[in-house]
């Protein structure tokens, strides 16, 4: 009890520099409005009066996207439960919404007791479904209060988190017992939960639901349009995911790719849309030709690098491509690279930086096919997509080889479905 109000006290003083930090303008950020009131707990009543509310809590898009299959198949499954998902970024709220009319949206409140049991008793779940591994100490005793099943979803717990946690082991017991069920991506991430003290009968492994990817039929034509409008046989790469000190990286090696490649295109997506407007001018910088989404004009023979500057079409993008180098793996131990399923899934030939550790199951399986390479710089990304532009066959092999890895290792969503 002491230790959980010593943890409150410091959420009091560390809270306004998070609320800076998520409420603060940005370039192409949705904004919060009087939503923000969300956040501490004021939340609208739900407009479903089913007597039986499950609450998903996807934090921002990743998690969003990634539990949207099981969302829908849970709602398919029940279809007399209400379900609620709350995210804590305006741009997670974005995504909810694109889920379905069976949802409702809601800001999940700040990990205040008080701002917490003001949520429950206005949306009164009877079960917590928590994705990956977002767990905050005052909303899950308080849930546990409650008397709300909580459920940890496609569960993840990395070495790295391991080591930490096992060197605070007093914080993690005060997060663990009100969990009533862990579902992990892998049997590592279910050891290292038992390591820590989780008893072994709450822990399961049922896999990664971002195997269980679905591309829609409009999402491959979305590409398939795109790509007919930059040129059927033109050469294309994208670079997905970039965060701040990557762009340079890619821009250099895109350099030294069109002085052989004349007419190769770069499709450069920054992970967070404030970045947008920096990326548009420092291509221009490397005084390359350069067009983004927004413009809303045919991608002209001149264009040398396109931004996607547009939130939720980053699978347009990876589609109408030849090659995928996922963003996030050339920063160190910062970032941990971002998730190479959504290519894979598309059949691309995939490339990453050294620093994949976020995404090691994915990562490793898709090097061990040869469908995915790893690049530690920006002479070896030239070689690699010199490579693959210029040997067909390889780049079709490749692609293949990475869907098989996903089409293998679906069945997590049924699985994750069953325990809850």
């Amino acid at each position: 009890m002491i230790l959980r109000w010593f943890y409150s006290f410091l959420l009091v003083i560390v809270s306004p520099f998070f609320l800076y930090s998520l409420y603060k303008s940005k370039p192409n950020k949705p904004k919060f409005g009087k939503r923000w009131l969300e956040h501490f707990g004021f939340t609208p009543k739900l407009t479903d009066s089913s007597d039986h509310v499950v609450w998903f809590h996807t934090v921002s898009v990743g998690e969003t996207i990634a539990a949207t299959p099981l969302i829908k198949a849970y709602h398919q499954r029940y279809p007399t439960h209400a379900i609620v998902v709350t995210t804590t970024t305006s741009t997670g709220a974005e995504q909810a919404l694109k889920i379905g009319v069976f949802v409702q949206h809601r800001y999940m409140p700040i990990d205040f007791s008080w701002a917490v049991r003001r949520f429950i008793s206005l949306i009164e779940p009877q079960k917590l479904f928590i994705m990956e591994t977002e767990l905050w100490p005052n909303t899950l005793t308080t849930a546990a209060q409650h008397n709300i099943e909580i459920t940890i979803i496609n569960a993840r717990l990395s070495e790295r988190s391991f080591l930490r946690y096992k060197r605070f082991q007093v914080v993690f017991n005060l997060i663990s017992p009100p969990i009533s069920q862990i579902l992990c991506q892998t049997q590592e991430d279910a050891d290292r939960f038992i390591a820590l003290g989780i008893n072994n009968h709450k822990v399961q492994v049922t896999g990664s639901l971002k195997f269980d990817i679905d591309i829609s039929p409009a999402v491959i034509q979305s590409g398939k349009a795109l790509r007919e409008s930059i040129g059927i046989n033109r050469s294309v790469w994208v670079v997905a995911s970039t965060h701040q000190g990557e762009d340079e990286i890619i821009l250099t090696a895109h350099q030294k790719l069109i002085t052989t490649i004349k007419d190769l295109l770069l499709i450069i997506v920054p992970r967070h849309p404030e970045r947008f407007n920096d990326v548009v001018q420092l291509s221009e910088q490397y005084d390359f030709q350069t067009q983004r989404r927004t413009s809303q004009q045919l991608i002209v023979p001149e264009t040398q690098v396109f931004i996607g500057d547009t939130m939720g079409d980053m699978l347009t993008f990876i589609g109408a491509a030849d090659i995928c180098f996922m963003g996030g793996s050339l920063l160190g131990d910062k970032i941990g690279g971002h998730n190479l399923l959504e290519p894979a899934a598309l059949g691309k030939p995939c490339l990453t930086g050294p620093s994949y550790y976020n995404f090691k199951l994915i990562t490793e399986q898709l090097i061990a096919v040869d469908a995915c390479k790893v690049c530690n710089d920006s002479e070896t990304i030239t070689n690699e997509v010199k490579q693959l532009i210029n040997d067909k066959t390889l780049q079709q092999r490749l692609g293949e080889s990475a869907l098989d890895i996903v089409s293998t290792s679906k069945g997590a969503l049924q699985k994750t479905l069953n325990y809850l």
